[in-house]
């Protein structure tokens, strides 16, 4: 019975370490740093500069803003004085 548990087990997976796996931002080539990105594409994403890939924040609903939004609103904190400055 012992053999039929081994055989039935799904194979390991293989994962390339940290300097042999790459960024995955397309045509990128340097070495995976954290999050699928090299330091340089990670830096941007947690900047919210990257398109096309998930924000690290929720962004500022203003045209234009890539600030992260402030607490238990839709605006980051520079617009949420302004409107509240207007109002």
């Amino acid at each position: 019975m012992a053999d039929q548990a081994t055989t039935t087990e799904a194979p390991s997976k293989t994962r390339l370490s940290r300097a042999e796996a790459k960024c995955s931002v397309e045509g990128c080539k340097r070495p995976y740093r954290a999050k699928t990105y090299c330091n340089v594409h990670y830096k941007a994403w947690r900047r919210g500069e990257m398109e096309k890939h998930t924000a690290r924040y929720k962004l500022c609903t203003k045209e234009g803003c890539k600030k992260p939004r402030a607490a238990q609103g839709s605006l980051c904190e520079e617009h949420k004085k302004a409107a509240k400055a207007e109002a």
